[in-house]
């Protein structure tokens, strides 16, 4: 029996997206981010993307800032999972 290495898809972080770590739970689909870049920013979840996302504490997410308030503020664009997480500590994305 041969065991197969399973295959895992990540979406790494393109343009001006930035990694974070939720660190608190605000309310309203807000949600206090810390990101990558050194900022702490108030990150919320697109009315597209509500019913699809369920986010909380200590999940890592790649955030968009908005470009009115970006060092403070931005939308949420993606969920990693915990083999996406291990993915991208293995290749450095992560710190």
């Amino acid at each position: 029996m041969v065991m197969e290495e399973e295959t895992v898809r990540v979406r790494t972080p393109r343009g001006g997206e930035v990694l974070g770590n939720v660190i608190e739970v605000l309310g309203s689909s807000r949600f206090r981010v810390d990101c990558s870049d050194g900022k702490e920013r108030i990150c919320r979840v697109p009315g597209r993307s509500k019913r699809k996302m369920y986010v909380k504490i200590g999940d890592v997410i790649l955030v968009e800032p908005w470009s009115i308030e970006g060092d403070r503020k931005g939308d949420i664009v993606w969920r990693y999972r915990p083999a996406q997480v291990s993915w991208l500590s293995k290749k450095g994305f992560l710190n």
